[in-house]
């Protein structure tokens, strides 16, 4: 565009001899070089380049109106974060999720917010100061036609018509904001009331999702896919159409410098299963790989664990009855409802299991592994082998597993650190300060690209991330992260007696534990022994 404004001129600027020049807001000529300013003005346009069957057509001379919107469409806050959960769907689905998540879950999901929180589907929108959208849908087909549309680059219109110059039809866009909504949604009282979406519950609404298909991707699976950016969520924004002026107030919707907690989505997704009014989920049964037989089975083979202490986790589950359908499904029509953290669960039962084996309270564990050790080693009498130690020790586990943790948390700080945080894509907080906030990115690129020349190095390629749910691998391999212990076994630590075998260990230590007095109490393992739960 400053190339066809700027066309015909082409003398030398006085400071850096550069032939690069531009336009400012103003009119003026400056150089992108050196971004020296002259008092040169665009040219008078001749007329007789319009002239069309020898009439001259009229030329405007007034002051044109300056609009925050010029050249855009009026858009709505919700069909930002369709655009948001349409991309984060697209990025599950690459990594090997079911394309019904994305065609099917999370668009009905979606739907079923916009119409029970009265944004739309709906013939009673909820009033506010600027635009409803109202996407009444009276049969089958339009739902069918929107989800059609929601796969295009088009999101659904928040309008009825947008006007060519980008301005509302009843004047009330927003003049601190591309969007037309952005200010409802800094009202505390319309985000409780209205429940308004933001970041943290797109992530809440595909962790819902991925569980009614009962996906094996749990809620630290999906933040961890979010932390290594196979997710889009930090800079998502960008992914806006050029049309969806987006500065102002959008910025502090839309973008988020931080990754949620798990607790917080997990927060977030609760609330949002009351608002949709779900029904119950799909029962978790023994085959889904949210199991806790299963996901244990995963925790421990990336743990690096014994293979036989999953057949223990097995005899913990079943004591404490979790492995029951009606434990492990999620109701949200069913008042105070739970929703699992399957993911946890699985490595809380793991813990329980070894506390039961080996107390770990500083002292049993190492006693047992100076016993492992002595049977490893035929009593002493003679050297380790590889073919003797096949004896579980605690002690060797842990000066394996320990090295490999800490190069993983400095692979992680590392990739972290070389990271590009900052956006591609510019935010403008206010069209007053476009001009400045060009400019000043103008020269941070031309800086940066100064300093890349004239050192002489290549911007590094971040290899891409892996995509596997295990984080370690095990074995002989080179790139392994250590020997592989599934193999070894548990016999010390169950002594025989009888024809029943039992746990050396008969405690199970906790700091808080205290013995439970109450007569028909819901815990489990308050005040029990190892050989009482197994």
């Amino acid at each position: 565009m400053d190339e066809e404004l700027t066309e015909g001129y082409d003398e030398p600027c006085a400071q850096c001899g550069a032939v690069c020049w531009a336009l400012s807001d103003g009119l003026q000529f400056f150089c992108k070089n050196c971004h020296n300013v002259i008092e040169r003005t665009q040219a008078v346009v001749d007329v007789s380049t319009f002239i069309l069957n020898n009439k001259i057509s009229s030329i405007s001379s007034g002051s044109r109106k300056k609009t925050g919107r010029e050249g855009g469409r009026e858009w709505m806050i919700c069909e930002g974060f369709q655009i948001v959960l349409k991309h984060q769907a697209e990025a599950l689905v690459g990594l090997g999720v079911c394309p019904q998540f994305k065609t099917d879950v999370l668009w009905d999901f979606w739907k079923r917010y916009l119409q029970n929180t009265r944004q739309a589907y709906t013939r009673a929108p909820v009033s506010s100061s600027t635009n409803p959208v109202d996407l009444t849908s009276e049969s089958e087909a339009d739902f069918l036609f929107l989800s059609e549309q929601s796969d295009q680059s088009e999101p659904i219109s928040a309008s009825g018509y947008v006007s060519s110059t980008g301005h509302s039809s009843d004047g009330k866009s927003s003049v601190c904001s591309g969007s037309l909504d952005a200010e409802c949604y800094f009202r505390p009282k319309n985000r409780k009331s209205l429940h308004l979406m933001n970041m943290p519950r797109t992530l809440a609404l595909c962790h819902l999702a991925l569980l009614w298909l009962r996906e094996a991707i749990t809620l630290a699976d999906l933040l961890r896919l979010v932390s290594k950016r196979l997710v889009p969520y930090i800079t998502v924004y960008e992914e806006f159409p050029e049309e969806m002026k987006f500065f102002g107030r959008d910025a502090m919707i839309f973008r988020v410098e931080t990754i949620p907690s798990y607790r917080k989505v997990h927060r977030e997704a609760l609330q949002m299963a009351e608002v949709l009014q779900l029904p119950a989920f799909p029962s978790v049964t023994s085959d889904c790989l949210l199991h806790p037989a299963l996901l244990s089975l995963r925790y421990l083979m990336d743990a690096n664990l014994p293979d036989e202490l999953h057949l223990l986790v097995r005899k913990v589950i079943e004591k404490t009855a979790m492995e029951k359908d009606f434990f492990l499904t999620f109701n949200p029509s069913v008042r105070k409802s739970t929703l699992l953290c399957y993911d946890l669960q699985a490595a809380a039962l793991i813990i329980v299991t070894m506390k039961l084996l080996f107390r770990l309270d500083d002292h049993v564990e190492w006693k047992l592994s100076r016993k492992a050790n002595e049977k490893g080693n035929g009593q002493g009498k003679k050297k380790m082998t590889k073919q003797d130690s096949s004896m579980f020790s605690l002690r060797t586990w842990y000066m394996i597993v320990n090295p490999a943790l800490e190069r993983a948390r400095k692979r992680e700080e590392l990739f972290e650190a070389r990271r590009q945080w900052k956006p591609k894509k510019l935010i403008i907080p206010a069209m007053k300060h476009r001009t400045v906030v060009l400019k000043r990115r103008r020269v941070v690129e031309q800086l940066q690209s100064s300093f890349r020349t004239l050192s002489g190095s290549v911007p590094e390629q971040q290899q891409p991330s892996s995509t596997s749910n295990f984080q370690f691998l095990w074995g002989q391999e080179e790139d392994a992260d250590g020997p592989s212990l599934h193999h070894k076994r548990l016999s010390y630590v169950l002594e025989k007696r009888g024809k029943d075998k039992r746990l050396v260990n008969q405690k199970y230590w906790h700091t808080d534990l205290r013995r439970c007095r109450e007569r028909g109490s819901s815990c489990q393992l308050r005040g029990k022994t190892g050989l009482e739960v197994l």
